[in-house]
C-alpha cells in the first residue's frame, strides 16, 4: 500500500511517498536523498524495506515532484533541517529511524544535532561528506588517478568558464562512472532523479559538479561534533566511493559505538550497485537496533 501528497515547509510544499506493507505498529523509516537537489527517485530500491515497515521518501524542495521556489536565500542548511522537522511532524513520525544517502547524511547529522529531535532511534549514514575539506583532498587523489585527457579537460574548461561544453560533460560522466555508479547502463530510478533535479539547488550549495565544491557546503565540517551522536548509527560507502573507505571509517571512529560496511563492488551509490547485500545490512541494523 502506497500514498502520496504534500507538505507545506518553509518556502513551499515538498512531495512525499510513504509504503508500507508490513505491520500497522511497525517503525518508519524516512529517507533523507543527496544532491543536494537529485529528488528522491534513486532511494526507490529500499522501498523494498516497506514489506517490515512504512517507508518514507521525499523531494526536498526545490527539485522533483516538490516546489521549485525562485529564491536563493532558501538554499542552506538550516532550512532544510526545518524541512525535515516539518515532514516528520507532520507525517507523524514520533518513533523513526533515518537513513541519509549523500547529502542526505550531512542533514540527517545535521538535524540530529542541531534540533535536538526525539524519538530518533538510528541512523544510517550513507556515503557521508561528514567533513567537505576531507572530501576535496580525497577527490582530489581520485581526480589525479584519472587519465590526463580527462584532468586536462576538466581543469581547462573550469579555468575557462565553459563548463557547459559536451567535452567538459563527457570528463565528468568518465569519472562519475567510476566513483559514482559503476552499473552499465545507470538504472532507471538514477536516470529519473537526474532528469528531475534541482540544478540550481545543487549549484548554489554544492557546485559544478561532484568533484567541484564551490557552493554554501563548502566548509561544512561536523567532525568536532561526531561524538554527540548517541543513537546507533550504520556508516557504509563503496569502495570506489567518492566518499571514500577511509574518510567513512574515520567518521565512524568519531561516533561511539556505531558501526562500519563497505561495499566491495560499489562507488557512491550501494543500495543501487549491491542492492540485495544492502537491503539485507540495514534490515539487519534496524531489527538489532529494535531488539535492543
Amino acid at each position: 500500500m502506497s500514498t502520496e501528497g504534500h507538505v507545506a515547509v518553509p518556502g513551499g510544499r515538498v512531495w512525499y511517498r510513504v509504503v508500507n506493507e508490513g505491520p500497522p505498529d511497525a517503525i518508519p523509516i524516512l529517507l533523507l536523498h543527496g544532491g543536494p537537489g537529485f529528488t528522491s527517485e534513486y532511494l526507490d530500491s529500499l522501498e523494498a524495506l516497506a514489506n517490515e515497515r512504512p517507508v518514507i521518501r521525499y523531494d526536498q524542495l526545490g527539485c522533483g515532484r516538490s516546489d521549485r521556489p525562485d529564491d536563493p536565500s532558501l538554499w542552506n542548511v538550516a532550512r532544510f533541517v526545518e524541512e525535515v522537522k516539518m515532514v516528520r511532524r507532520e507525517l507523524g513520525l514520533e518513533r523513526v529511524h533515518i537513513l541519509g544517502q549523500s547529502w542526505g547524511s550531512m542533514l540527517a547529522v545535521d538535524y540530529v544535532l542541531t534540533a535536538a529531535p526525539e524519538g530518533v532511534l538510528s541512523l544510517v549514514l550513507a556515503s557521508p561528506p561528514l567533513s567537505i575539506p576531507r572530501w576535496v583532498a580525497d577527490t582530489q587523489k581520485l581526480l589525479d588517478e584519472m587519465p590526463v585527457e580527462v584532468r586536462n579537460t576538466l581543469e581547462w574548461h573550469e579555468r575557462e568558464g565553459f563548463t557547459s561544453c559536451p567535452e567538459y560533460t563527457a570528463a565528468v560522466l568518465a569519472i562519475y562512472r567510476r566513483h559514482l555508479c559503476r552499473m552499465r547502463p545507470w538504472p532507471n530510478s538514477l536516470e529519473r532523479a537526474l532528469a528531475g533535479a534541482g540544478y540550481a539547488v545543487y549549484n548554489a550549495m554544492w557546485g559544478e559538479n561532484e568533484f567541484s565544491v564551490t557552493g554554501c557546503l563548502a566548509d561544512y565540517d561536523r567532525t568536532d561534533r561526531l561524538s554527540e551522536i548517541s543513537m546507533p548509527t550504520l556508516l557504509t560507502c563503496g569502495r570506489y566511493d567518492e566518499a571514500t573507505p577511509d574518510a567513512t571509517a574515520w567518521f565512524q571512529s568519531l561516533i561511539p559505538g556505531s558501526s562500519i560496511s563497505v561495499f566491495e563492488e560499489s562507488a557512491h551509490l550501494s543500495h543501487l550497485e549491491e542492492a540485495d547485500r544492502y537491503l539485507a545490512i540495514v534490515r539487519e541494523f534496524l531489527q538489532s537496533v529494535e531488539a535492543g
